[in-house]
């Protein structure tokens, strides 16, 4: 049967201590014990339905975790303060030192940086590589790796990742297949096409008003209990604890995901048919330019379309940066870092959201000064957008 994320999500049902059609909020940060048996069995891990302490867990966080892992059909999820208080609790916990991952060498700045720059610190290494190409994905696996690591669409450059093909590598040389599917909430499901743990950065798309960090962790019961172990759980003992005021916020968000992520891809697809066509160099899953729009068709759930995120090149920094200062003047988004937002986000990765990539690195991987990253917004009218998008191109001369 064809897996239906949003379903999965309008079918759960929570009712609020008074009736409420919204869950109450759990404003606690510890828990009382009828019993002192009872507090000794729940830090050893055996008391179920018990809580102890809100790092560890509370009923607000379950309540999200749960909606969270119905959409990407895990068993289970654990939310975290921020997306990279995902990601690194992660990774920690499947490495010990000694350890080896092979990663996208296109990924986030914050990731790329603690996989570069922290991670050796603790003797685990990484090789970053073209992920779209398997045969060097699986010359890059030796005997000490135990992590494929790669984002379903890529931050900036818009590589989209093989993921049933990655998958089939990683049960062949026995390693845990991450996949950060942050760019592409219920446009792609990573579970079902064979990744071990999803994550999200639930800052972006998934909350959706660039008012709130957070990220979540989803995967099977026992890796997300180890995770929350009061004795060797990275997400416990490393303290990336979400607020229950957030974790509520958030699951309100949740429950118009499906509209938005329908309109960001209409919008998304729209303007890069036409930036296109007006001869712009554009990035975007949905054009059949792009080099894995096919690899993307065939993973993607086809009603939530191709993604809010298009990249364009205008030849400099100084285009990049003037054409994004007159938009902004012209209210047609901010000049932000970001995604997910209702109204457009553009930067220029190479000097923001990817500056921890050294210069030398970013040119071999293709990021050019001149790249503009947008976060398409939920526009109504998006010709009316684009026709004043087109004026400010004119007026710099891009075109």
């Amino acid at each position: 049967m064809k897996f239906k994320p949003a379903n999965n999500i309008q079918d759960l049902q929570y009712f609020g201590e008074f009736g409420g059609v919204n869950p109450s909020i759990s404003d606690s940060s510890t828990y009382t014990f009828l019993s002192a048996k009872t507090m000794f069995d729940t830090f050893e891990g055996n008391a179920d339905g018990c809580y102890l302490y809100s790092r560890h867990s509370t009923p607000s966080n379950l309540y999200l975790g749960e909606a969270l892992a119905a959409m990407e059909g895990t068993e289970t999820a654990n939310v975290t303060a921020s997306g990279m208080g995902a990601i690194t609790p992660v990774l920690l916990q499947l490495c010990d030192a000694g350890d080896h991952i092979v990663s996208s060498r296109t990924i986030y700045g914050g990731t790329y940086a603690f996989l570069k720059n922290f991670t050796p610190k603790l003797n685990i290494q990484t090789t970053f590589v073209d992920i779209t190409k398997l045969d060097i994905v699986e010359a890059s696996i030796t005997q000490n790796t135990k992590v494929l690591y790669c984002e379903s669409v890529s931050n900036p450059l818009l590589e989209v990742a093989d993921i049933k093909g990655l998958a089939v590598l990683a049960k062949k040389h026995n390693l845990k297949l991450v996949v950060d599917n942050t760019f592409s909430p219920l446009s792609i499901s990573p579970i079902k096409l064979g990744a071990d743990v999803v994550i999200h950065s639930l800052t972006k798309f998934i909350n959706g008003s660039s008012d709130t960090v957070g990220g979540v962790v989803c995967g099977t019961q026992t890796f997300i209990d180890e995770l929350r172990n009061v004795n060797d759980g990275a997400c416990m003992l490393l303290g990336s604890t979400m607020d229950s005021l957030r974790a509520s916020s958030v699951l309100k968000n949740l429950r118009t995901l499906h509209i938005r992520m329908k309109q960001h891809s209409s919008n998304g697809a729209f303007l890069a048919e036409k930036f296109e066509q007006d001869g712009i160099k554009t990035v975007y899953p949905g054009l059949a330019s792009h080099p894995s729009h096919k690899l993307f068709k065939s993973m993607m759930n086809e009603e939530y379309g191709f993604g809010g995120m298009l990249t364009i090149d205008v030849g400099s920094l100084e285009k990049a940066n003037e054409l994004m200062e007159l938009m902004q003047h012209k209210n047609l988004g901010y000049l932000a870092v970001s995604l997910g937002f209702y109204k457009t986000l553009f930067s220029a990765p190479g000097s923001s959201t990817s500056s921890e990539i050294p210069e030398d690195e970013q040119k071999e991987m293709g990021l050019t000064d001149g790249l503009i990253r947008f976060s398409i917004g939920l526009d109504n009218d998006i010709e009316r957008t684009y026709e004043e998008m087109k004026k400010c191109m004119i007026q710099i001369g891009i075109l």
